[in-house]
């Protein structure tokens, strides 16, 4: 007798590892054209399928999952992050939601090692000036830039990415600072001879670098305020690859725009109605679209780990990323 396979719909293009498995395991359906789904359709895709698998940049709403069908069991999310997921109104329609947590440090860390050396050392705006054709060849006082080594770093959320930037940065001779909810384990802050700062404000005023990794939640959203954003010194760097929400970006670019602080390398960020963002107008500001887990060994790795999570939960036992 052959068995029923649950329908299975995926709203964007994953690795083809990742969908051919899929199609094997599942009744699946693949958004082969994608392109990022409408309200309107993810109502419709949402009263049809048993099991979701969606991505960060589909925004299920509260409306969405009201509107879904009584068929729909499971809400595989391909991504860490949940906060673009109505997790309360998921719960009330006793939907079950997973992630793919635990693969994304190394990548991200990795990317945040690259603004943090890209932005002192003005590789970007060297780039483009040769990109232009206005390199008019070597100066000894041309594009200088400022040494990294001896350099303070200031880490906000030293959960798995921190402690991943940590790791790296410490082998580039650069000093580790750290403001977290809790503060680590005395074993754990010796690898790193790291420095905890229970006041945000004052390990912000004395930063070199700082980068954000903590993640959107409603006590980090506008963390970096205009006023916490006005602490940081004019020679400092300012890295986000978490969450845009989490600084005044008005309050960024009017710092950036008037070299109150020295630049800026951020992998999220706000866009404008006409896909751009005001901060492409800022000197030293590197914007980068969301590349943080972008690799392809982590894209798969996550797909893997949304396949155990519809699998186990088919088999009737609970996932192993249960969110609620």
């Amino acid at each position: 007798m052959k068995v029923k396979k649950p329908t299975v719909f995926i709203t964007r293009k994953l690795p083809t590892k990742i969908e051919t498995r899929m199609m094997e395991l599942f009744d699946t359906t693949l958004n082969e054209t994608d392109v990022l789904l409408s309200e309107e359709q993810l109502i419709n895709v949402f009263k049809t399928y048993e099991i979701i698998v969606p991505s960060i940049a589909d925004k299920i709403s509260a409306k969405v999952l009201a509107n879904s069908g009584d068929n729909l069991k499971l809400i595989a999310n391909f991504g860490a992050g949940t906060d673009h997921i109505n997790l309360e109104a998921a719960k009330n329609k006793n939907i079950i939601v997973t992630n793919s947590p635990g693969l994304l440090a190394n990548d991200t860390a990795d990317l945040i090692m690259s603004l943090l050396l890209a932005l002192p050392r003005r590789l970007y705006e060297g780039s483009k000036l040769v990109a232009e054709g206005n390199w008019n060849g070597w100066s000894p006082t041309k594009m200088l830039g400022k040494r990294i080594f001896g350099k303070r770093l200031g880490i906000i959320g030293m959960g798995r990415i921190g402690q991943a930037v940590a790791k790296r940065a410490k082998s580039f001779g650069i000093s580790i600072h750290y403001h977290n909810r809790k503060q680590l384990p005395s074993n754990i802050e010796q690898l790193f001879e790291a420095t905890y700062w229970s006041s945000l404000d004052e390990m912000i005023k004395r930063m070199d670098i700082i980068s954000i990794n903590c993640p959107l939640t409603k006590d980090t959203k506008k963390l970096m305020s205009k006023e916490r954003l006005e602490l940081m010194t004019k020679d400092s760097y300012l890295i986000n690859t978490s969450r845009s929400e989490i600084i005044d970006e008005e309050a960024l670019f009017y710092l950036l725009k008037n070299n109150k602080i020295a630049g800026a390398g951020l992998d999220v960020f706000r866009r404008q109605e006409n896909g751009n963002s005001k901060l492409l107008e800022a000197p030293n500001t590197i914007l980068i679209p969301h590349l943080g887990s972008a690799t392809i060994e982590g894209r798969i790795e996550m797909g893997e780990k949304v396949i155990i999570n519809i699998k186990t939960f088919i088999d009737g036992h609970n996932p192993p990323n249960r969110i609620i």
